[in-house]
């Protein structure tokens, strides 16, 4: 098949892997949920040789990262696997998970659904890190931000750019502190929580 091909995904991974590698030294196993085209598991997991890099997403998207995944043939990925956060969740535990431009395309039940799965796989002192827009204080960062938010609501009225501090609720409640807030391209963010002992 022909591989997917996102032209963000291209734009994006050098400023997340500059944050990736500054957190993950001393992870082993890292879980991407979303990982869409596939692109951001090749060129994530060949920077970290050191890392297993599990990609995952809804059936319909894996024939594509396996595309990808094939291709690239690296030792430390193994096959996608389905993953919707609505339903059952690996039985494995990860040091981290990695997530890019997933929770605006989720609706806020999703989202819930996505940070409680995320506290029953994720090890002590475990990442969660996720890349994306998001909303400060109710308030849009950015006029772009405001228009892609109309361009959301009219392809999926559940979907839209979440709170920070929403979100940020939510990855307490699952005993997550955030570590990082890093301003990004494109008036993105990339959010780094540690789970504490």
């Amino acid at each position: 098949m022909t591989k997917p091909f996102a032209p963000s995904c291209e734009r994006n991974q050098g400023p997340i892997l500059e944050v990736l590698q500054r957190h993950l030294a001393e992870a082993r196993c890292v879980l991407e949920i979303g990982s869409g085209t596939g692109q951001h598991a090749v060129h994530f997991a060949a920077a970290m040789p050191w890392l297993t890099w599990q990609s995952s997403d809804r059936a319909d998207n894996l024939p594509g990262i396996a595309a990808w995944l094939d291709e690239a043939a690296l030792p430390n990925t193994p096959p996608a696997v389905e993953l919707d956060v609505d339903r059952r969740w690996p039985a494995a535990r990860f040091d981290a998970v990695f997530t890019a431009n997933s929770l605006h395309i989720m609706g806020w039940p999703q989202v819930e659904a996505f940070f409680a799965g995320v506290g029953g796989i994720l090890e002590r002192n475990g990442l969660l890190i996720v890349y994306g827009p998001f909303n400060y204080g109710g308030d849009f960062t950015s006029d772009s931000n405001r228009a892609f938010e109309q361009w959301l609501k009219a392809r999926d009225p559940a979907s839209g750019i979440r709170d920070f501090e929403a979100v940020d609720a939510l990855a307490r409640a699952i005993g997550l502190a955030l570590v990082e807030d890093n301003a990004m391209p494109a008036n993105n963010r990339c959010l780094v929580w540690r789970r504490m002992p």
